[in-house]
């Protein structure tokens, strides 16, 4: 176990096999890392970091090189963040939106060209921490169809409720351009809560400890979604901070290999 619980945003990680494009935009790439088995699940993972331009995917290297070990194929992808051309409301969306559509696709030609073991693309399970949790929260509620399940960890699951906390000092608000009531419409379109049921299996795992996005918004999500009547689950864990549910020397990585599992091999989780 780590004694600083940010260790794991700064730790090296190994590099990942090949990096796929899908899109024009520099940062229109996803880091693609393989396990050593065919047919392997394929996970989309979107990085936190309040979806400020500061923070990029290389912290969640950690994380997607520990579950291709475990027989997962992670792509980590990156998108435009505030703070940057294009970033916000709603290019940032519409990033999220084009690369878990165009990521499967090109992963199985790269696979084939390079004549690697095959991957299990249809379906994938979008996952996210923070605030790339918000971001798999949205997307599975705009295209279910297209998700496999939701691994979200510590996510940012109720915009409006963000806001009035103001994590982050205003992220919500330049992300969206705004408060609920100058931009309406990109609340209603960008939060999840707002959209459920959103149909798709979810697992949520969130520390009691976090005081970067309180355990509260994922509580209240999960109760929302089960009156829609949505497979939503909450993995709540004791003692355990914001950064923990990434980090694979935590204590609190067992809980979140479950949560995968359950989604990928039928595995039973506990939760609330």
């Amino acid at each position: 176990m780590t004694s600083d619980p940010r260790d794991v945003l700064s730790r090296p990680a190994p590099a990942p096999d090949f990096t796929l494009r899908y899109g024009e935009h520099p940062d229109h790439v996803a880091d693609v890392r393989l396990p050593a088995v065919p047919n392997a699940p394929l996970v989309l993972f979107l990085h936190g970091g309040f979806w400020r331009h500061e923070w990029d995917r290389a912290h969640a290297g950690p994380l997607a090189a520990d579950l291709a070990a475990r027989g997962y194929a992670v792509a980590t992808i990156e998108f435009r963040r505030t703070g940057q051309p294009g970033g916000g409301w709603p290019g940032t969306f519409s990033d999220v939106a084009a690369a878990a559509v165009a990521v499967p696709d090109q992963l199985a030609k790269e696979i084939a060209h390079r004549g690697l073991l095959p991957v299990s693309v249809d379906r994938p399970i979008l996952a996210g921490h923070s605030a790339g949790g918000h971001l798999a929260l949205w997307y599975a509620s705009v295209a279910p169809d297209a998700v496999g399940g939701v691994v979200a960890l510590a996510p940012v699951a109720d915009l409006t409720r963000a806001y009035e906390l103001d994590l982050d000092d205003g992220a919500v608000a330049d992300l969206l351009g705004g408060d609920p009531d100058s931009a309406p419409d990109a609340y209603r379109s960008a939060d999840p809560l707002r959209n459920l049921p959103s149909t798709v299996r979810t697992v949520i795992v969130h520390g009691a400890d976090d005081t970067i996005v309180p355990v509260a918004l994922s509580r209240d999500y999960c109760r929302v979604a089960r009156r829609a009547g949505d497979d939503a689950t909450l993995v709540e864990l004791a003692g355990v901070e914001h950064f923990g549910v990434i980090d694979p020397l935590s204590a609190a990585w067992p809980a979140v290999l479950a949560a995968f599992g359950t989604l990928t091999r039928g595995e039973a989780v506990e939760g609330g």
